[in-house]
């Protein structure tokens, strides 16, 4: 019987990454998060298929192209409102996608020219990936940097990642991993001896609060941060910094405390200032915007917010 070659579903991969661990960084973004934070700016990586996007700025009109209309086996894709053609040449006729009959297939993507109509989730083979990954070795040797693997939440997709992580261990590449903390602790354990550092997040100390804002309380990722540290994994602690949800004065010392309680293990505490940047991504798939929208916290609250955390006697940076 033949057996299926591992794959992983990814979303984006980026190299020269300086915000995701030490030094010059490849991170490799998975597909699929258990987690629906009302302030996500990542919505491609929510669900786990591969998913069809539309970039209105890049489509050409169907007077130039309209290949998508007519290789939709659900009648999904249909003219659509007309707009100035950025040439300045004209009006262009868009097309449009009935989200309700898409099924995600991509043959509309296949055909568009313009590259208007593309699929978000691609699945690599750990040999894949590794090739990619190969190519940046160099920057990663002059700066100290490594591979990164995030998401989404790259432990939900487990047997994939422990066999990268092995890999790359092997071949001496410094390895981290993203997480939300959210994930059973049977696919956490075993990742600890090939990831040189976690980077942990940590929303709300309130689990209540917690799972308003994402969709899950934080009993399971409290518990996982002290089993990490126990274990003799190394932790960056990672703090997404929301106006009027978890940028109080009270909550800021109820995460230091928490904090403290993980000891050497946490090499640095890195704060991360909301922002808005990401709605364009909920309209290239058709959803609404996120629950939350709200202005930027001021620098003026970041520095109070850090040393704040300073004054408790813990290392803040604020990315």
């Amino acid at each position: 019987m033949e057996t299926k070659e591992l794959t992983g579903k990814f979303y984006d991969i980026q190299g020269f990454s300086v915000h995701d661990g030490p030094g010059i960084r490849l991170t490799c973004f998975m597909k699929g998060c258990p987690l629906r934070c009302l302030w996500c700016h990542s919505p491609e990586s929510q669900e786990f298929p591969s998913e069809l996007n539309w970039m209105e700025i890049k489509c050409v009109g169907v007077e130039k192209c309209g290949r998508c209309l007519t290789v939709c086996p659900h009648d999904a894709v249909s003219l659509g409102e007309t707009k100035k053609a950025l040439t300045g040449d004209g009006d262009i006729q868009l097309v449009k996608v009935d989200r309700k009959k898409c099924d995600n297939c991509g043959k509309c993507a296949e055909a568009c020219t313009s590259k208007a109509l593309y699929m978000c989730g691609t699945d690599y083979t750990i040999d894949e990936l590794m090739e990619r990954i190969r190519r940046d070795v160099p920057f990663f040797k002059r700066s100290g940097g490594g591979v990164t693997i995030s998401g989404g939440e790259c432990l939900y997709q487990p047997e994939y990642l422990l066999e990268l992580l092995k890999r790359c261990k092997a071949e001496d590449i410094h390895t981290a991993v993203d997480t939300t903390g959210f994930a059973p602790w049977a696919s956490i354990e075993p990742i600890i001896p090939y990831t040189d550092v976690f980077l942990y997040d940590l929303k709300n100390m309130d689990s209540d609060l917690h799972k308003q804002g994402t969709g899950v309380p934080n009993e399971l990722i409290l518990e996982n941060a002290k089993k990490i540290a126990a274990a003799g994994g190394k932790l960056m602690i990672r703090v997404p910094t929301m106006p009027l949800y978890n940028d109080s004065v009270e909550s800021f010392d109820a995460l230091g405390k928490f904090i403290l309680e993980l000891g050497d293990a946490v090499e640095v505490v890195q704060l991360l200032p909301y922002h808005n940047l990401g709605v364009v991504k909920w309209e290239r798939l058709q959803r609404d915007h996120p629950a939350i929208e709200v202005t930027p916290p001021t620098d003026e609250l970041m520095q109070a917010r850090k040393k704040q955390l300073e004054d408790m006697g813990l290392n803040v940076i604020i990315h």
